[in-house]
């Protein structure tokens, strides 16, 4: 099992700003893509601001914030983990929801055709590890399917897991539709029948120590802008 892997990015010619124009955001790591480029929409609109992000798994952003990370705002990707900082955290609200999808490799060498190859011993699979959100909702899909999967490795967030159907290095994963999406024509996406019944609500929050520029960033996803944003990335927007 790899190492916990939390990916930062950063949009902006800075990653700071004396005049405390720069948002922190701490937001799911299958929200790498759809977020980087809002970050750049939001400072074309916002003359003068800056947004950092700090993209990783939901539960391990969690614990930071929890232990006071200076994150001005938050995006999960399953209520729980936005839970575990209640006490940080105001008036989250659901901006997007997803849903697992099988990945694989281009051209599908292992032929898989659906979950129950997870439980084939010869397969090579790759799974978040179930205290991140991608993690929990493939433990309900396999229960929901009855099958008992025999992963080779548990990753800390749906990025890693990506990485290692992309390097050939599994035959296939579960990750989220949105992932298979944006890797583009490196790896293929199946769909199954029982990923209706995991389907993960991301809420976002400004954090109550959050600046000012932390609320508008909020508005600024869950604005028309932002939703159009997050659909054509193969979020579903309520």
């Amino acid at each position: 099992m790899l190492a916990p892997v939390l990916a930062a990015a950063l949009v902006g010619a800075c990653s700071s700003a004396p005049d405390g124009t720069t948002v922190t955001v701490y937001a799911a790591a299958s929200l790498t893509e759809v977020f980087t480029g809002l970050g750049a929409d939001f400072q074309a609109a916002n003359p003068g601001a800056r947004v950092s992000f700090n993209f990783g798994g939901s539960s391990a952003l969690a614990q930071q914030i929890g232990q006071g990370a200076p994150a001005d705002v938050f995006a999960s990707a399953s209520p729980a983990t936005m839970e575990q900082v209640a006490a940080e955290v105001d008036r989250p609200v659901t901006f997007a929801r997803n849903r697992l999808e099988i990945a694989v490799p281009g051209g599908n060498p292992a032929g898989v055709t659906g979950l129950a190859d997870f439980g084939r011993a010869e397969a090579r699979i790759a799974l978040c590890a179930e205290r991140v959100p991608c993690g929990a909702a493939a433990g309900e899909v396999f229960r929901a399917a009855g099958i008992t999967p025999r992963p080779d490795t548990l990753e800390q967030d749906v990025k890693a897991v990506l990485t290692k159907v992309r390097l050939g290095e599994v035959d296939a994963a579960l990750v989220y539709r949105t992932d298979v999406r944006a890797a583009g024509g490196e790896v293929e996406g199946i769909g199954f029948a029982e990923a209706e019944r995991a389907v993960n609500d991301y809420p976002i929050a400004p954090l109550k120590r959050a600046s000012p520029r932390g609320r508008q960033f909020v508005d600024f996803v869950v604005s028309q802008a932002g939703r159009a944003a997050l659909t054509a990335a193969g979020f579903d927007v309520p």
